[in-house]
Order: structure tokens, then C-alpha cells, then sequence
């Protein structure tokens, strides 16, 4: 469950795979519809859910600025591509595995020193993304749950993907 990071040519990339036990239509309206992203997702997306959309994050209560994208592929039930900011890339690629899925999902970015942050802060999400899949609580917060994993990211990754500290530092 936890991500692992791998270098991609100039660039880095966070994966992680979760099987889920729901189909995967269940699975897609949770990564692309308002009302399931408010549950697990850092920010409200706004705009059209088509490839080649232009995009905007929108944090909820300002913990940053809104960070512009674009949709890059919109492929229903199996694979989403967002471009997020300047040059990170989110994908999500969904597999049919019995009656559940299994869920792929892969940031690519280009500054390693953030790998064990955001690495906690995805692990987070997805956590969050289960729980409502299931129609459960988290028995945590969001920020409390980033603070559990993080010490693992920064054991298991190199010392240079721990540079760049929480959120908010």
C-alpha cells in the first residue's frame, strides 16, 4: 500500500496500487465527480471533464493557491491524466480485478527534495479515497494521518527526496 519512487529518465515518479473492492464504474465517479472528490481529493477541480480541458485546483479552505491544469486524457472507466501546475503529472489507470479494481496511480514531477511529502500526502488521499469507497470514516484526519506515514517516506526514500519539509513549512 505504501508508494514507492522511481526515477523516470530527468524526472521522478510516486506510484502507488491499491486493489479496491468495488467495480470499476464505482471507482471512476469517485476520481471524477464533485460530490466523491470533496471526500478524499486535496482540492475541488473545476472545469470540463474532457481530455484537453483546462483545469483549475481550488483549495477549500486556502491552504495554497489555485494551481491552473489541463485534463490530458479523459478515458472512462479506466484512465485519467491531469496536468497539475507547470510540470507534474497525475494519472490514474484502472484495472478490473474480479468484482473490485485495482487502482494505479502515478505523480510524475521534477524536484525529488518533495518525493517523502507528497508521497505521505497521496497516501493520505488514497486512505481517504478507500474509506469513502466503503462508506466508512477515517478514524483521522487528513493532516494526522500525512504526520503517521510521513516518517516511513522519509526512512524508505534517499536522504534528497526529504528536503523539502510538510506542507505549509
Amino acid at each position: 500500500m505504501d508508494g514507492a519512487l522511481h526515477r523516470s529518465g530527468e524526472r521522478w515518479e510516486l506510484r502507488f496500487v491499491r486493489r479496491l473492492p468495488h467495480p470499476p464504474e464505482k471507482v471512476w465517479r469517485a476520481l471524477v465527480e464533485p460530490q466523491h472528490l470533496e471526500a478524499w481529493f486535496p482540492t475541488r477541480i473545476e472545469g470540463e471533464r474532457k481530455a484537453g480541458a483546462k483545469l483549475r485546483f481550488v483549495f477549500p479552505n486556502d491552504e495554497g493557491p489555485a494551481i491552473d491544469g489541463e485534463m490530458l486524457a479523459y478515458e472512462p472507466p479506466s484512465r485519467l491524466e491531469l496536468r497539475w501546475g507547470g510540470d507534474e503529472t497525475l494519472r490514474f489507470e484502472l484495472q478490473p480485478d474480479g468484482d473490485g479494481t485495482v487502482l494505479t496511480f502515478v505523480d510524475t514531477f521534477d524536484e525529488v527534495g518533495k518525493a517523502a511529502r507528497d508521497a505521505a500526502g497521496w497516501h493520505a488521499c488514497l486512505d481517504a479515497l478507500g474509506a469513502h469507497l466503503d462508506g466508512e470514516d477515517l478514524p483521522s484526519t487528513a493532516e494526522e494521518r500525512w504526520a503517521e506515514v510521513h516518517p516511513r517516506y522519509v526512512e524508505q526514500f534517499p536522504p534528497e527526496a526529504s528536503t523539502i519539509g510538510p506542507p505549509g513549512s
